[in-house]
């Protein structure tokens, strides 16, 4: 894989990455108590779920704004997905094993999900790294 393929791949994914931030960020702004005790929460707090939809704007729309960007502000971006992906995927493990919430579906779905972006950072990240040191 060539830098510019690398740089295409990595726009479709951005865009998918800002797509699916955004659809979950709404309802966790506007209507937080609704949407997670729609998906099995048994308890919210609307502040800390405000403050996750923050992050999920933040991260989204810089992918939406950053998808045109060199391969080297990409590694950037990745690193700050990484970091992101894993710590959530933290958070859900101690969540769960904690049983805080009575494990609903919904929080082993965001798990599953934050595990498959997680890798496919990773997966990217070391291809920047690859493509960089040739």
């Amino acid at each position: 894989m060539d830098r510019e393929q690398l740089r295409k791949q990595l726009k479709v994914w951005f865009i998918i990455h800002f797509a699916a931030d955004i659809l979950t960020a709404l309802p966790l702004m506007i209507l937080p108590t609704v949407f997670l005790t729609g998906l099995g929460w048994t308890a919210v707090d609307p502040v800390a779920s405000r403050i996750c939809a923050a992050a999920l704007f933040g991260i989204g729309i810089e992918s939406l704004l950053g998808r045109n960007s060199d391969v080297q502000t990409f590694k950037a971006m990745l690193n700050l997905k990484i970091i992101w992906s894993f710590t959530a995927v933290v958070g859900f493990i101690i969540d769960l094993a904690a049983r805080t919430h009575g494990n609903p579906p919904a929080l082993w779905a965001f798990l599953v999900i934050f595990v498959l972006f997680h890798i496919l950072w990773v997966y990217y990240r070391v291809k920047i790294h690859t493509i960089s040191t040739r």
